[in-house]
């Protein structure tokens, strides 16, 4: 018969046993995330090098995944006239809007991030008339809101480019699920395109490491406590 201390050490090694095969798994699912990071960073450098190709019709849009996001593209169309959506930003010329105008392909409907204004020119820069080429780069629908502020559709308030409500909010039919984010024209003030951040948090294995020291620092406590022939 098990004596109820010897039981009581029973469960409580198997308890931590169980903690720290939990923090070392933990750690390597990081170490995986971090080969993924690492492998979507490259992925996409390459990707932001390569030549534009035709925006995605609605035949492709089912497959769009993450891995087009940031990808070069072209399209031809006509901007809808006044019809411009401006969302919140924050940029490195200071605070303002991203200018989104719908881009009538003839085929389908694509919003366009004509670029940032600050706060002063909202509602001062309109579209270009007639048929006009747009090469920018592919960005995918950021619903919700953002800012710590969730869209107003209603109030035409916006902080995230969220294509579908947007679209909704302008009554919009056959419209992409994706924005195109205007590339920088060359001697034009406002919109000021072309100022895309590509960037991507990479702290995994910072997080793995401190998995992993909590596993090591949690065994060797335990072996301290346990260990034998220990003095009182």
């Amino acid at each position: 018969m098990t004596r109820p201390g010897a039981l009581r050490r029973i469960l409580i090694g198997t308890l931590i046993g169980c903690v720290i095969a939990g923090l070392l798994a933990l750690g390597i699912w990081q170490l995986q995330r971090r080969t993924w990071k690492l492998d979507l960073i490259q992925r996409t450098e390459t990707m932001l090098r390569s030549p534009p190709v035709p925006a995605p019709p609605p035949s492709a849009w089912r497959a769009i995944t993450t891995n087009d996001a940031y990808r070069p593209v072209t399209v031809i169309g006509r901007y809808r006239p006044d019809a411009d959506s401006y969302t919140q930003a924050a940029t490195a010329l200071g605070g303002g809007f991203w200018v989104l105008t719908p881009l009538d392909t003839g085929r389908f409907t694509v919003l366009v991030n004509r670029g940032f204004v600050p706060s002063e020119q909202r509602g001062k820069v309109w579209a270009p008339t007639g048929t006009v080429t747009v090469t920018g780069l592919l960005r995918l629908s950021e619903p919700g809101g953002g800012f710590l502020r969730s869209n107003d559709p209603t109030e035409d308030r916006w902080y995230s480019r969220d294509v579908s409500a947007i679209a909704a909010r302008r009554g919009l039919s056959d419209v992409a699920p994706y924005f195109i984010d205007a590339a920088a024209t060359p001697g034009k003030a406002w919109p000021r395109g072309g100022l895309t951040v590509v960037s991507f948090r990479n702290n995994h294995l910072v997080y793995a490491l401190t998995w992993f020291g909590l596993a090591a620092l949690l065994a060797g406590m335990t072996w301290f406590v346990a260990r034998p022939n220990k003095r009182a």
